[in-house]
């Protein structure tokens, strides 16, 4: 696939549209069911830059003419596709949505609403994927409205959980 994406005989539209369709949606599949730690959200923006890098290829500095690879900020200017765990995180924004206007009667919804029961394992717990739909909107820059659980209102009809 490597070669593929650095081959001189695609246009880097192409390869975008190839990015886009095959690698992404097979890197994200079931990242908007589990919460991510930041360890694999930096493995995953290290990916994305490394085949969008690969994509485009090195580029001609001006002044010394010699090549060089692209930096992050001349990366995203040169194209409009969006980041790995921004896609994560709007994904998992959706399906929290399909699952806040579920009914009470569906097992995902009361896995959603529920609080466990028993006694928790020593140590600080992991973050879970519900803390992490009550931030999503603030990393992706839609606070306001969207701040904490007031999503779970609106998606279920304004009845309070």
């Amino acid at each position: 696939m490597q070669n593929l994406l650095s081959s001189s005989l695609l246009s880097k539209n192409l390869e975008s549209k190839i990015y886009k369709t095959i690698i992404l949606p097979v890197v994200v599949y079931g990242c908007d069911t589990r919460s991510l730690t930041l360890r694999e959200e930096h493995s995953l923006r290290v990916f994305g830059n490394r085949v969008l890098t690969r994509i485009f290829g090195p580029k001609r500095d001006e002044e010394t003419g010699e090549w060089r690879k692209i930096y992050k900020e001349e990366l995203n200017d040169l194209h409009c596709l969006s980041n790995i765990v921004r896609v994560i995180k709007s994904r998992r924004m959706r399906w929290a949505g399909h699952v806040a206007r579920m009914g009470e009667r569906r097992g995902v919804y009361r896995v959603l609403v529920g609080k466990p029961e028993g006694k928790r394992p020593l140590g600080r717990p992991r973050s879970r994927w519900d803390e992490n739909i009550t931030m999503d909107p603030q990393d992706m820059g839609c606070g306001g409205i969207w701040a904490g659980l007031i999503w779970l209102r609106i998606g279920t009809g304004g009845e309070l959980l």
